[in-house]
């Protein structure tokens, strides 16, 4: 209980304030996050072997849980990749929602994202209420199981939908680190 209770003072509180394209043009905003029971920011890069492979995955996880109320976005979290790479990416992969461009990292920086994949589930005001992996399927660099035994998004989603607290606020997620740009 404690270690939640400290996990929790460590994530912010507050939405960012922002104004972020996606890859189709779209402005959006924390705005968008009113009157959805949870926002979920999946961070990627366009050449993270790990964060495509999980991509049907994601598209997966939006069609069950958008139509009850969860928002979803891609995060582009390398600020050094074109918009046209990240754009080319999106369409290849045929993402089914949002893929946020975010150059000054404010969304990094909100959910204190570190590496690809990573997602975090936030209320609808900006707290942080997960950061971690999307399952248990890596379990480090080089090893993986066939199939994921623990969906850790899934047990969030389904947690806040029932107006629960989570089980836990973060598991350790195993990707590639994301470069930091200086502010």
């Amino acid at each position: 209980m404690l270690q939640r209770f400290l996990i929790a003072l460590f994530f912010v509180s507050s939405a960012p304030q922002f104004h972020l394209r996606d890859t189709q043009g779209a402005t959006h905003t924390a705005g968008e996050w009113a009157g959805q029971k949870a926002v979920l920011l999946y961070f990627v890069t366009v050449d993270c072997p790990i964060a495509n492979s999980y991509v049907p995955e994601m598209n997966r996880l939006h069609e069950a849980y958008a139509v009850q109320g969860i928002a979803f976005y891609a995060v582009q979290a390398d600020p050094t990749v074109a918009e046209a790479e990240v754009v080319r990416y999106a369409r290849d992969y045929r993402y089914r929602f949002p893929l946020l461009l975010d150059p000054a990292q404010t969304l990094v920086r909100h959910a204190n994202a570190t590496v690809t994949p990573q997602v975090a589930v936030l209320s609808p005001e900006g707290k942080v209420l997960y950061l971690g992996p999307v399952d248990n399927r890596v379990e480090d660099f080089g090893k993986q199981r066939p199939e994921a035994t623990q969906s850790y998004v899934r047990q969030v989603l389904d947690a806040v939908l029932s107006g629960k607290a989570a089980a836990f606020a973060s598991h350790k997620s195993i990707g590639c680190a994301i470069p930091r740009k200086t502010p």
